[in-house]
């Protein structure tokens, strides 16, 4: 791409070109936008867009990592305004209509406007008959003014007679969002990630200041998708292990050891982004997906440490060495999961084979989430349940007679024996 671009820059500069995604996940990503950046500027002035548009694109131009910066829209396409003069086409005999006839068939054909049929006697199958000039003898206005219009009384007289003929220009395509004009700026990324660009064009639309009264600047393409994926991975994972801790703290009748288990997940995080910024891995969809794997393994891992360390407390264990009891009864099952999904994941975040560079994210974050979340589960998590589990052992029961419960009553559990 880069060795198309100098080559049509160097031999064809007044080309514009833009490579546009081949596969259909790009495309679906874009949201309908050619290229992953789009700065669509939308306002009743046509005029003032278009304007705001021009500094868009020559702010954007400035930025190393966008290729092919140009306006979507064909603003300035090729006309040729004709002047029909009407007292002189009214001394020669000529009308509005035998002028438009001419043209028509001139420029395009006679099928647009007047459709004529003919039908072959012999077979009853009826043809299309249209007039039109060859395009071969139209190619320029000298050609254009040299066109005979004919008049109603069969006379015929040259274009140039009755009309003068200048080349202009005219919007070519007109683009509504939303009832208003749209004047679209699309750019291509090289080189960098699709975050780091978006935050490139921002800064720079925030340089430019404020657009036009009633001038509208929306940023679309690949950048607002990624924006809801990065806003809701965070909402997302704060939710999950906030829902984690209350399932834990109804299943353990204990905030400390809820928060002991969710311990694990900060060790989780810092090995996700340890492990992508190793392999210069960007945080997208496949890796936010691997960070959510990987955080529900560590979890797993560390429910079971701390059910285990919780048994070996109630059957009278002090904390410590509850804590270092349970984590040698499961240090076998935690390195087995922990090892295999692991070496599950490896091949996966090699990225190797055909389209692997695309789930490669996911393998490298469960890896090094994984790899973190076992360090946590065996050397740190202990510690935190000798400091956070409770001194005494108390039964989770509401029943006033259990003498190990919070509710229990003396009195009550004397009364009830002497009956």
């Amino acid at each position: 791409r880069e060795r198309l671009r100098r080559a049509f820059a160097e031999r064809m500069p007044e080309l514009r070109v833009s490579f546009e995604p081949s596969d259909i996940v790009s495309r679906v990503m874009s949201f309908g936008s050619p290229t992953p950046i789009e700065v669509a500027v939308s306002g009743p002035n046509l005029a003032a867009s278009r304007e705001f548009a021009g500094k868009i694109a020559a702010r954007l131009r400035e930025i190393p990592s966008l290729r092919d910066v140009q306006i979507a829209q064909s603003l300035d396409f090729p006309t040729v305004d004709v002047q029909v003069n009407r007292e002189r086409a009214g001394l020669l005999g000529v009308q509005m209509s035998d002028v438009t006839r001419s043209l028509v068939a001139a420029t395009t054909s006679s099928r647009f406007t007047v459709p004529v049929y003919w039908a072959d006697p012999g077979s009853g199958i009826a043809f299309s008959v249209q007039v039109q000039i060859p395009q071969t003898q139209t190619t320029s206005l000298e050609d254009l003014k040299n066109v005979p219009v004919g008049s109603g009384d069969g006379r015929s007289t040259l274009l140039r007679n009755v009309a003068s003929i200048t080349p202009g220009t005219a919007v070519g395509q007109y683009e509504r969002y939303n009832m208003a004009r749209v004047v679209s700026v699309t750019a291509n990324l090289h080189g960098s990630s699709l975050g780091r660009a978006a935050e490139a064009v921002t800064a720079a639309l925030a340089e430019l200041g404020p657009p036009p009264p009633r001038t509208r600047v929306d940023l679309r393409g690949q950048v607002v998708p990624l924006q809801e994926l990065l806003d809701g991975f965070r909402s997302g994972i704060v939710l999950a292990i906030v829902t984690i801790f209350l399932l834990l703290s109804a299943n353990f009748q204990s905030l400390r050891l809820a928060l002991a288990v969710v311990s694990t997940v900060p060790a989780v995080l810092a090995g996700v982004v340890l492990a992508l910024w190793l392999t210069g891995t960007t945080l997208n969809l496949q890796s936010a997906i691997g960070a959510i794997m990987a955080v529900g393994v560590a979890v797993a891992n560390a429910i079971l440490l701390v059910t285990f360390a919780e048994r070996a407390r109630i059957a009278g264990a002090d904390r410590s060495r509850a804590a270092v009891q349970g984590a040698q009864e499961r240090l076998r099952a935690i390195l087995m999961t922990s090892l295999a999904m692991t070496a599950g994941m490896i091949p996966l975040a090699l990225g190797l084979g055909e389209g692997g560079d695309q789930t490669a994210p996911l393998g490298r974050a469960v890896v090094g989430g994984l790899v973190f979340a076992t360090i946590a589960t065996l050397f740190v998590l202990p510690a935190f349940f000798a400091l956070l589990a409770p001194r005494q052992v108390r039964s989770a029961s509401l029943d006033p007679e259990d003498p190990e419960s919070h509710h229990h009553e003396p009195s009550l559990a004397a009364v009830h024996t002497g009956a």
